[in-house]
């Protein structure tokens, strides 16, 4: 009967139909739905600010299309240079090492476990924690804007701007600008290249002929600091700037500080000069009225290869022209609910950035490239929101480019777990490119970033159907399911596996009291259904002891009718310190689909009960759509509209479209891409949803359109 039952399950989870399917109500003018949510911006206003990129690199300007105002924006949503390569490391003649920070737990997995934590204690211990939290961190690679004088050479202020006309031509991947100083208007077009570091701009002032209009360069030491633009101007002495080449249409500086070395190329098409006006500081002078200049960020100087700004724009049009043609979308033109609009704003902008933000190859911090949070440290729990929902707008290759960065993290993750006592990769939370875990009293006790990889090389396969792609991620995925069957532990007397001796994805139980968080138990079984699956795709024998585990994981948690925050927590709905930060329960069946571990009618309960008495002040932007997610697999789609534009501060949406949460993190992509996951599953279901737009009401008042979108699982 056993066997019998596995089998049962293994045939259901692979029967799935991996095809998207299409809308069959006529071909939606992609074009007219894109354009109609062009941002439009007339005042200054500093979150307010406009970004090009292309997934690797990042620029973002004020309402003069440069970077002409960074001090006006620093606190808003700064006006960031940002490239993937772009890390820097400050000197450590100390040589603080992880070792340093560890402390030793017994979690109750049967042996000690290392930890690297943070400690209120003073002395090297700690000031070994700061440098590795804030090491490596991204920089600024360069402000690039526009110096703006009067007749008597005095730089004029954002307050001489009027006359402010900006859009972001999202169709084009064009930024358009047009602002007047006193009667002189000026016109500006910005564009990145859609495959390089670089970015264009092309000008038509007045006041180039009148010598009142220069382009500046200034250049940053970084801060390192937590959360801020990584913009230290007080450190002149710290980095170096030099000009190593230089002709009648270029200009090549060189950037040093401490080991990292990059160069930053500037092309012109007109006449113009370049001088020095401080360190770290240049102006390009054009002489006549229409001038036109590229510069390029890289890590060597390769001046000869650069495109010109017509160039450069051509190649931006038809690269978002494609972007936009292909893959999925959904127009909410024919909706009579009067939140279609701005849902179908949300959802256009955020499209624009996530593929300008989070499509690299390595996983995007949580503010993208747009400035610093967390040091620039990218959040692998966190990935899942920023990726999954390429997949599900049939845009894989968009999520696939980060996930080659997991085989060169696998030597950490394989340290971690043995350090630890378990087999297989361990996962990290808070990292960067080395893969070098840092130190954190949350961070290092999370796991519900571990099954994300099973998930995402999922997608992938459900999409390809190619033994290629088990072939280029069998190991990792065997590898990231051998520490989940390491990591449960066996209750005899109950003859269960349970999940201990972690912090949950709510954040708020600590890791030597919790057993059995709902979401986490969800999301072992999914992922060890998945991974054996993955075993029998490769042609090997099921693994028996993911079998014994899948069989015997622990059910939720109940008590009074409702899901608990975990075994462990049963005052969960009379504690308010279970009631904020994540309603993580949700994602037991939302994120992820239907399981023996819970049953609809108490999920449903739960979701009212959350919904009605949730501390929803204290919620993050992935909130909502994790929210809506689960109402609507519940049947609930008033419920999933409604808590997508619930209005509240973590769910706002800027007129860039970025997710405010807070006047620390005034851009949040987690919200964007989870906005984007949901709606994606609202349209075309999820495996064995049989009804059109499931995730909509069927009143009258949702005639959503949609193609090329695919099913979540």
């Amino acid at each position: 009967m056993k066997k019998l039952l596995l089998g049962i399950i293994s045939c259901a989870l692979a029967l799935p139909c991996y095809a998207y399917k299409s809308d069959k109500t006529g071909k939606i003018d992609r074009k007219a739905v894109v354009t109609r949510n062009n941002p439009h911006i007339t005042k200054i206003d500093s979150l307010s600010s406009l970004s090009v990129g292309n997934g690797n690199f990042a620029f973002t300007v004020d309402v003069t299309g440069l970077q002409t105002f960074p001090e006006r924006y620093r606190k808003g949503v700064p006006l960031g240079t940002q490239s993937q390569w772009g890390w820097h490391s400050s000197p450590n003649p100390n040589g603080y090492t992880l070792d340093e920070t560890m402390e030793t737990y017994d979690l109750g997995h049967g042996h000690e476990e290392s930890y690297p934590v943070q400690s209120g204690e003073k002395g090297r211990r700690q000031e070994a924690v700061n440098y590795l939290r804030a090491n490596p961190h991204k920089i600024h690679l360069g402000i690039v804007g526009f110096e703006i004088t009067d007749n008597d050479g005095n730089q004029v202020g954002s307050e001489s701007i009027s006359s402010i006309r900006q859009s972001l031509d999202l169709w084009q991947g064009i930024i358009y600008s047009r602002f007047s100083v006193d009667d002189s208007q000026t016109e500006v077009k910005t564009v990145c290249h859609p495959y390089q570091d670089m970015i264009a701009a092309e000008i038509n002032s007045e006041l180039f002929a009148k010598n009142l209009l220069k382009i500046k360069f200034r250049f940053p030491y970084p801060t390192s600091q937590h959360s801020d633009d990584a913009c230290d101007w007080n450190s002149p002495d710290k980095h170096s700037t030099k000009i190593i080449s230089q002709g009648d249409r270029h200009v090549v500086f060189e950037r040093e500080l401490d080991s990292t070395t990059y160069y930053v190329t500037v092309n012109w098409k007109g006449k113009a000069s370049v001088k020095k006006k401080d360190e770290h500081y240049f102006l390009l002078s054009p002489e006549d009225k229409e001038f036109s200049f590229t510069v390029s960020f890289d890590r060597q100087n390769t001046r000869n290869t650069k495109d010109s700004f017509r160039a450069t724009a051509k190649k931006s049009k038809e690269y978002w022209k494609g972007y936009w043609s292909k893959g999925g979308f959904v127009d909410f033109g024919d909706c009579k609910d009067p939140r279609a609009r701005e849902l179908e704003r949300r959802v256009i902008l955020s499209q624009q950035l996530m593929a300008i933000q989070c499509s690299g190859t390595i996983p995007p911090q949580e503010t993208g490239l747009t400035y610093n949070s967390w040091h620039g440290k990218f959040h692998l729990e966190m990935h899942w929101w920023h990726a999954v929902h390429f997949a599900l707008w049939n845009r894989i290759d968009m999520m696939e480019r980060s996930l080659d960065w997991y085989a060169q993290a696998e030597p950490m993750a394989r340290e971690t777990a043995r350090r630890q006592g378990f087999d297989g990769i361990r996962w990290m939370k808070m990292t960067d490119p080395s893969g070098m875990e840092s130190p954190s009293n949350i961070g290092p006790f999370l796991i519900w970033q571990q099954p994300h990889f099973i998930y995402m090389t999922e997608l992938i396969y459900r999409q390809k159907r190619s033994p290629k792609v088990i072939e280029k991620y069998k190991d990792l995925v065997f590898k990231t399911a051998e520490f989940m069957a390491s990591f449960v532990t066996y209750d005899e007397a109950n003859d269960r596996y349970v999940l201990k001796g972690l912090i949950p994805a709510q954040e708020t139980l600590g890791a030597k009291e919790t057993v059995n968080p709902p979401f986490e138990l969800s999301y072992w079984h999914y992922a060890l259904n998945i991974a054996q699956l993955w075993r029998e795709r490769a042609g090997l024998q099921r693994d028996p002891q993911w079998d014994d585990i899948i069989e015997k994981l622990s059910p939720l948690a109940e008590k009074e009718g409702l899901y608990l925050a975990a075994e462990t927590a049963p005052d969960t709905y009379h504690n308010g310190r279970f009631t904020s930060d994540h309603m993580a329960v949700l994602g037991a069946f939302g994120i992820l689909p239907e399981n023996r571990l819970f049953e609809k009618e108490t999920m449903k309960r739960t979701l009212e009960w959350v919904l009605a008495n949730w501390n929803w002040n204290h919620t993050w932007g992935w909130d909502y759509p994790m929210t809506a997610m689960c109402a609507a697999r519940l049947g609930e789609a008033d419920k999933a509209v409604g808590t997508l534009l619930m209005d509240k501060r973590t769910n706002t949406y800027l007129a860039n479209g970025h997710n405010y949460q807070n006047n620390q993190l005034r851009i949040y992509l987690p919200g964007n891409g989870g906005l984007l996951t949901t709606i994606a599953m609202m349209c075309a279901g999820w495996d064995g949803s049989t009804e059109e737009t499931p995730g909509f009401p069927k009143d009258g008042n949702w005639n959503v359109k949609w193609e090329d979108l695919v099913p979540m699982p």
